[in-house]
Formats: structure tokens, sequence, C-alpha cells
């Protein structure tokens, strides 16, 4: 059974970080894509970082440059560091996998999703 548990949010002020972290167990790191997602109330889920299993990384526009997402297969996790968060970055972020090898935005190409972890930003 695939369980992928998220930690790391919290709050902060603009312009700080955060590191999330997502734990998977039942599942393989690094061999099938991954990704992270965030929802904000009222709002649809939307993409913000993919990795496949061939490496592959990319990011939705309003991150690039500001996220980076990475991985340790040692530890079997699964991370996203966020830089000069802002605000609008104010989410319910969520971890997701799958079987498939290439990276995927779409919430549609994941099968398996964690809980989530809250991020808040204020000004």
């Amino acid at each position: 059974q695939v369980q992928l548990v998220e930690s790391g949010g919290g709050s902060v002020q603009a312009g700080g970080s955060l590191r999330l972290s997502c734990a998977a167990s039942g599942y393989t790191i690094g061999r099938s894509r991954m990704a992270w997602f965030r929802q904000a109330p009222g709002k649809e889920r939307e993409g913000v970082a993919g990795i496949g299993g061939n490496g592959v990384k990319r990011y939705a526009e309003f991150v690039k440059g500001r996220f980076t997402i990475s991985q340790n297969e040692a530890k079997n996790i699964l991370y996203l560091e966020m830089n000069s968060l802002e605000p609008e970055d104010t989410a319910m972020y969520f971890c997701a996998a799958d079987s498939g090898l290439l990276s995927s935005l779409y919430s549609t190409a994941y099968g398996y999703w964690g809980q989530g972890t809250q991020v808040t930003v204020s000004s």
C-alpha cells in the first residue's frame, strides 16, 4: 500500500523560505514520476513541480527560479525547496506519485496522493 506523508509546512513572512518533505512508503522514489501540487481556498489544484523517473524536472511558470524539486532515493523522500515566498503561494501543498515514467504537472497523471501540508505566507 502506497503512503505519502508530507511535512515541513508552516507560516512564514514574504521573502522567506520553507522546505517541504514527502516521505514515501510502499513506493520507491526515483523510478517513476512524482510531483508537488497546491490548492488554495476556492481555487483548483495546480501543479507546482514534477520530476520523472528519468530525472527530468518541470516547473510551473509561477515558481520557476524560486522553487526546486529534488529527491533523496536513499531516504525515499521527495523535497520541495521554496524560496522568495509570496503571499500568493499560500495553499495546501500535496505530494503525488504514480507508476508512469515521464514528469507531469497534470493531477490526472497521478494515482497516489498525500494528505497535504499547509503553507501560509504573510505580507
